[in-house]
């Protein structure tokens, strides 16, 4: 029961996040942002450029900018986990060396060792390459 519970508020919680990543992408969305700013500008004079004044953007740009960093991430990460999945899928369906799935789930010195590995490989390729295109034929 509590495993569904869950489920059903990370679902809800995906949805919301791709739908307010859409919107906050979009251009009414920065008109809508940039009206705030101009309405608190212009608010400026009447209230005496106050510390209450100078608190209600502070307090406003922070709270939006908390929340959506917890928003994109979020949709960020749905993102690049189905981008991995399709690149695992075509890795695996080609004729690529399945060597490379599931490389984002090892560590930075990990990869940098399997980056190394085929870096040297292509070199002595290329080494091989350039031997056999020197003799001389006939």
């Amino acid at each position: 029961m509590t495993e569904q519970i869950g489920d059903q508020l990370e679902k809800t919680f995906s949805r919301l996040a791709g739908s307010v990543a859409r919107a906050c992408g979009r251009p009414w969305a920065f008109a809508l942002c940039l009206l705030s700013l101009a309405v608190w500008g212009i608010s400026g004079p009447v209230m005496h450029y106050s510390e209450t004044w100078q608190l209600i953007i502070n307090t406003g740009t922070t709270i939006v900018t908390f929340l959506m960093v917890f928003l994109i991430q979020n949709t960020q990460n749905r993102d690049g986990v189905a981008v991995q999945a399709k690149l695992d899928e075509l890795i695996r369906s080609g004729k690529a060396k399945n060597d490379f799935v599931g490389l984002e789930h090892l560590t930075a010195a990990e990869i940098e060792e399997v980056l190394s590995k085929r870096s040297r490989a292509t070199r002595r390729r290329r080494a091989q390459g350039a031997k056999r295109s020197r003799k001389p034929l006939g």
